[in-house]
């Protein structure tokens, strides 16, 4: 079996899906990434990275061959009005039809063209119900007519960090092979392991007015019986899902100080640690930018953990050279 692995990054953020693969002696190829606060983050922690911008207006040419492909790409709706089997120029062009005009359409036309060996998506949760399944049917059905086989599963940040984290992952390979998912490790961290030492800067502690506030607008939802309010946790706790709102009041992480004591907010390195990044991790952004692109990318040691299960595959017996199975042109 090969160890030079080659990938590319697409919609990469801030290099949580390179830092995994990473790990496994890959190597990345090309990367994509169309906001310019996210570019920041990720040139200071992988120098010399040349990173394109909006992949809608980048060429395949443009796009070296790689052995896998990896996207965090956003969800979006897909519309089937119109697309029959039957009556469509064919199930791919069907499909084809889909999914144009979303982001996953430019993974699949990478898909196509490069026919790498393999591809790891990730998405939210959600994603399989979305538009009442249609958005997880058109996406699995034009993977599978180009080729690939596919295998998914809905997996919990929290066996990595100590937050609840659930995400879709979706290993695709040119190839049947033998990948299994398995289990996930039965570690469970706690908050303890990522907080920093009290006390903190004095600006990540929530203000009387704001911790008024949240209680206030928690006790009114509890009456009604909603579930609506923030949420305090210890150094035991395992946290609630970290989200890119989280500059706005942090209302869904609060650490708890003690009797008498407001809350605070994690710092951005709290929510770096939280997603499993390591302290040699720069932040050359502001505290706001910080916890949207935190909160907008993966459980590292997760994509690690997918990166180590599918490297025995990515060259396994029977992988074929690039085929000519060709959907989109």
């Amino acid at each position: 079996m090969k160890d030079n692995i080659t990938f590319i990054d697409l919609f990469a953020g801030i290099g949580g899906m390179r830092l995994g693969f990473e790990s496994i002696g890959a190597k990345c190829v090309f990367t994509s990434e169309w906001d310019a606060y996210a570019q920041k983050t990720y040139r200071a922690n992988f120098p010399g990275s040349e990173i394109a911008g909006d992949i809608t207006k980048v060429g395949l040419d443009e796009i070296p061959d790689h052995d896998v492909l990896l996207a965090g790409f956003p969800c979006q709706p897909f519309s089937l009005a119109g697309v029959s089997k039957k009556n469509s120029l064919g199930r791919a062009h069907g499909f084809l039809d889909a999914a144009q005009g979303t982001l996953f359409f430019d993974v699949a036309r990478i898909v196509d063209a490069k026919r790498p060996r393999a591809f790891l998506l990730e998405n939210v949760r959600n994603l399989v119900s979305h538009d009442k399944g249609r958005t997880f049917r058109v996406i699995r059905e034009t993977l599978e007519d180009l080729g690939y086989h596919l295998h998914h599963r809905i997996i919990d940040g929290r066996c990595f960090v100590p937050q609840h984290r659930e995400r879709i992952f979706i290993a695709g390979f040119r190839e049947p092979v033998g990948f299994e998912w398995g289990e996930t490790p039965a570690a469970r961290p706690a908050l303890r392991e990522i907080l920093m030492d009290e006390p903190v800067p004095e600006k990540y502690v929530l203000s009387d007015k704001l911790w008024n506030y949240l209680q206030a607008y928690a006790e009114k939802h509890r009456a009604k019986g909603n579930g609506f309010g923030c949420s305090v946790f210890g150094p035991d706790d395992t946290a609630r899902t970290l989200s890119a709102r989280y500059f706005k009041d942090g209302s869904e992480i609060l650490i708890g100080r003690g009797e008498g004591k407001n809350p605070r907010r994690l710092t951005p390195r709290e929510c770096a640690r939280l997603m499993g990044y390591p302290d040699s991790f720069q932040i050359p952004v502001s505290d706001t930018r910080a916890y949207k692109q935190f909160g907008n990318s993966v459980v590292v040691p997760l994509i690690r953990h997918a990166a180590r299960l599918m490297k025995p595959w990515i060259f396994a017996e029977g992988q074929e050279p690039r085929g000519q199975i060709r959907l989109f042109g």
